[in-house]
């Protein structure tokens, strides 16, 4: 069977390694010349020495079992690539959330009952909506949010955890974000399995993490990726379908792993009977997320990653120490969640919050990198695309129906679910 992929994010990387494990031929096709997508390597130069850094700081968890499997099959030593860590929302005065080392679910309860700064209203506040989220097998109804699960919550610990993990799990505030994809979330990282919640920081840039082995394992298969070549119409012919980029091919399906809007645009252009399809991509809301890459030579964390506190003057909710995960000493990245603002406002704010909150002074800005539709707005009642379009095409991503939020879990098992929808 021969297979266009149209998309070399996480997804489209997925689709086509599992394409080729199952003996389809398949032809990747990637507009950039830097695979990843929205996760992907941005070159910069950080105190005169050229640096791969990354278009968004992302984290991952234990839970990605998929994201994880993938890796390996391609060649990724995972144990050098990933900075595996107890989960840890901890603050700059270092009260917060720390795991300890136990089976699930006790790490998450002695965690909770352990937090630092936290009053025993706020322990066991936490501790009942929790036992109530699991009594109820971690289910709700589709038009509640976040804040709505949490309803009986301390104020302590709706600010020092739960919204922490929502804008980093769904990049959507609490109070607009889906409390059905949250709980899955959190059942699959916190309840699930041991290990399930933990960190697993990149060392290496994120188109090195999985991208680029899977381009290189594709090549030695003998189907080497496109790049830099866009698609520019898909139509179907016969039993199957022609794909035009620099020229044209004969395929006999299609996985759209691009986009939504570009996705949609080549659905449109196709002329199949799609409408149902065109009309939930395009009613997609969109997040952004900015991140603000800092350096001072002097500038370090106590450790990897540290939560801040965050309001509209200070938005940054984390902050990532890049010196301890492979990078110079003294680089910083702040990373800020549903973003809201232009790149030269956000990028003072955060200097000042870093200021405030960190003690830094002299941390001058080196890159802020704004992906203005870095996630789809995850809100309750959320009706996604599916993956099936038409007889021999289909989609995937992050964005396509499915339990997880827009994740790189979530994008690499959309991936694997299309090309296993294929035949």
């Amino acid at each position: 069977m021969r297979v266009a992929v149209i998309g070399a994010g996480w997804a489209g990387c997925a689709a086509a390694v599992e394409a080729t494990r199952l003996g389809c031929q398949v032809s990747l096709f990637e507009t950039s010349r830097t695979a990843g997508g929205r996760a992907r390597r941005v070159d910069a130069v950080v105190a005169g020495q050229s640096l791969a850094l990354d278009n968004g700081q992302h984290i991952l968890i234990g839970a990605y079992a998929e994201t994880l499997r993938l890796m390996k099959d391609v060649g990724v030593d995972v144990d050098a690539a990933l900075l595996r860590l107890p989960l840890t929302l901890q603050f700059p005065d270092g009260s917060g959330l720390k795991l300890p080392q136990l089976p699930t679910p006790l790490d998450a309860f002695a965690g909770i009952l352990s937090a630092r700064g936290w009053s025993w209203a706020d322990k066991l506040s936490l501790l009942k909506v929790a036992i109530g989220w699991q009594l109820k097998g971690f289910q709700c109804g589709p038009s509640q949010s976040v804040t709505d699960l949490c309803k009986g919550l301390s104020p302590g610990a709706m600010a020092s955890l739960i919204e922490p993990l929502c804008v980093s799990a769904l990049n959507t505030p609490p109070e607009r974000a889906s409390g059905q994809v949250f709980l899955r979330v959190m059942r699959d990282a916190l309840f699930s399995e041991s290990g399930g919640s933990n960190l697993l920081l990149p060392r290496v840039d994120l188109s090195a993490l999985l991208p680029d082995a899977a381009l290189a394992w594709l090549a030695r298969q003998g189907s080497p990726p496109r790049l830099g070549s866009r698609v520019q119409t898909i139509a179907p012919s016969g039993l199957g379908w022609v794909v035009t980029a620099d020229s044209s091919a004969a395929f006999d399906r299609v996985v759209l792993a691009c986009p939504p809007a570009e996705a949609a645009r080549l659905v449109e252009g196709s002329g199949v009977s799609a409408d149902d399809w065109l009309m939930q991509a395009r009613k997609l809301q969109h997040e952004a997320l900015t991140t603000v890459y800092a350096h001072a030579p002097e500038a370090g964390l106590k450790q990897p990653m540290l939560a801040l506190p965050a309001n509209t003057e200070s938005p940054a909710q984390f902050v990532f120490d890049r010196g301890q995960l492979g990078g110079p000493a003294g680089l910083l990245a702040f990373v800020i969640s549903a973003s809201v603002g232009d790149s030269a406002t956000l990028t003072q704010q955060v200097l000042a919050q870093a200021a405030r909150q960190l003690g830094l002074k002299r941390l001058q800005p080196v890159q802020t990198i704004v992906e203005k539709r870095a996630t789809f707005a995850c809100t309750p009642g959320l009706q996604r695309p599916p993956s099936y379009i038409a007889p021999g095409l289909l989609a995937c991503g992050d964005y396509i129906a499915g339990p997880y939020p827009a994740t790189l879990e979530g994008a690499v098992r959309s991936g694997l679910e299309a090309v296993r929808r294929l035949p």
